[in-house]
């Protein structure tokens, strides 16, 4: 493309729910890298933030700029608490998504992903991405939109195989409908369910074609950048090759699965990803995933790539969004060599073995919970007798699960991520007697933090950059 920006070396992982926020991206991005906020889950991520306060007045500043107005005139009515929650208060939540939605419920995940990406493209003319995860299917439609509308420069997406999300971004830089297959377990032979979304019917009086924001989809194998660049419904413009060592889900081992003395997967020279074959197709590429060092970016380089995702040192940074609580804690441990990361087989409810970050081989101030599914986004549809849809999720309570036709076993060491996660950036949901414990993921790197620190208790995502591109630390 000739009108392709310049791309940078550097791109900063999406991480978590709101870990990678607004405040991160926009550091980054100003930095002259790729600042990337999440999209899993914005719209609870709004409106909580919404009702802890809103401090600064950020949020209610970047929804004032969105095209639909009685929205967030709605959403402040329901949810923006001037004083913050009283002590011990619930949130109030959304409703779970499911394949067909209010359009109400869609122009809240719309206002939510154009609030988060406003606030990180505010002040700067750099590249802002946004990160969803593919397993996230009902939510990601309206999520694309909405950071569209907010002038989004790229998306990167892993946890499945997005082939259809280039085509989606096509027609809704046009305003037209957007369709993709929707997952459903069980179906019977020859049915097929989609997920549609269709801009006119929240933004009837769109003219101008908005900025079709680049496509990253981050693989794990050479042959499946192959297949996204050739088979995808529309222009895949490079890739995140990301190998076992990148934080949060990871693919599974190819080849049947075997497991360590510690009951973690084991990857083989079959996991190793054909850099000739990356090279090959012609695209910019990106290594993740073990990589945040200045050392990882000269391989990176030497190999033909672009340049290097980095997510863990990022995470810790000031501007990141772990509460801090976790920041410091994982820091100081770092701090001592006292930090560990266990891949996890079976704790995420996705299937997807799922990195948690230890300290003397115990979860990061995680405690135990009662099973409740309450934000459901990491949820399995499945075909029911009825020949409607069933919703569930193997980290619900057990007698639920099986209820709707799950087999018990699949219950087995399943953790309530959706809950985990926003309690990682200080959001946990008030329950009766206790609040929502974390569940703390990072990439291998994290062992590596105390190389990095150099002494500091703190520092900024600047010097992340300045560190990984060899220039003096500096601090802002």
């Amino acid at each position: 493309m000739s009108d392709r920006p310049r791309l940078p070396q550097i791109i900063q992982g999406g991480m978590g729910i709101a870990v990678s926020n607004w405040r991160l991206a926009r550091a980054v991005a100003s930095a002259g890298q790729l600042g990337v906020v999440s999209g899993t889950a914005i719209d609870s991520v709004l409106v909580r933030r919404l009702q802890d306060g809103d401090e600064c007045g950020s949020v209610r500043r970047a929804m004032e700029r969105f095209p639909l107005p009685e929205v967030t005139a709605y959403v402040l009515r329901r949810f923006f608490k001037p004083e913050g929650r009283a002590p011990g208060e619930a949130y109030r939540m959304l409703p779970m998504y499911r394949q067909t939605m209010s359009p109400l419920r869609q122009q809240i995940t719309m206002l939510a992903a154009f609030v988060e990406v406003t606030m990180a493209k505010d002040g700067h003319d750099g590249m802002v991405g946004l990160n969803l995860l593919t397993k996230v299917q009902m939510p990601n439609l309206p999520t694309l939109y909405g950071a569209m509308l907010a002038g989004v420069n790229v998306v990167l997406m892993g946890a499945g195989i997005p082939r259809e999300i280039p085509g989606a971004l096509d027609a809704m830089a046009r305003h037209e409908v957007a369709t993709m297959k929707f997952d459903v377990e069980g179906l019977p032979s020859g049915q097929t369910e989609y997920l549609s979304f269709d801009p006119r019917k929240h933004n009837p009086t769109a003219a101008q074609t908005l900025e079709r924001p680049l496509f990253f989809p981050i693989v794990s194998a050479a042959s499946l950048a192959q297949t996204l660049a050739r088979k995808s419904n529309g222009r895949v413009d490079g890739f995140v090759v990301e190998g076992p060592t990148a934080g949060g889900h990871n693919a599974p081992p190819r080849g049947p699965l075997r497991l360590s003395e510690t009951g973690e997967p084991v990857y083989g020279e079959r996991d190793v990803v054909d850099m000739a074959a990356m090279r090959e197709i012609g695209l910019p590429f990106w290594l993740a995933g073990g990589a945040g060092s200045p050392e990882g970016l000269d391989h990176a380089v030497s190999v033909g790539a672009q340049g290097i995702q980095v997510g863990t040192l990022f995470a810790y940074s000031e501007e990141a969004g772990f509460s801090p609580e976790i920041r410091r804690t994982v820091v100081s441990a770092a701090a001592e060599d006292r930090v560990t990361v266990r891949t996890e087989v079976r704790a995420s409810p996705t299937g997807y073995p799922f990195k948690v970050a230890m300290i003397d081989g115990l979860p990061v101030l995680h405690q135990p919970r009662t099973r409740v599914c309450d934000l459901g986004y990491l949820r399995s549809s499945v075909h029911n007798p009825e020949g409607g849809i069933t919703y569930r999720c193997a980290a619900e309570p057990v007698d639920q699960y099986v209820k709707k036709g799950g087999a018990i076993e699949d219950t087995e060491g399943r953790q309530c991520l959706c809950n985990a996660l926003m309690s990682c950036i200080g959001m946990g949901q008030e329950r009766e007697g206790y609040v929502e414990p974390p569940i703390v993921t990072s990439g291998d790197d994290v062992r590596f933090l105390n190389r990095f620190l150099q002494g500091r208790d703190s520092y900024r995502a600047t010097d992340v950059i300045a560190y990984l591109t060899r220039s003096a630390l500096v601090t802002v």
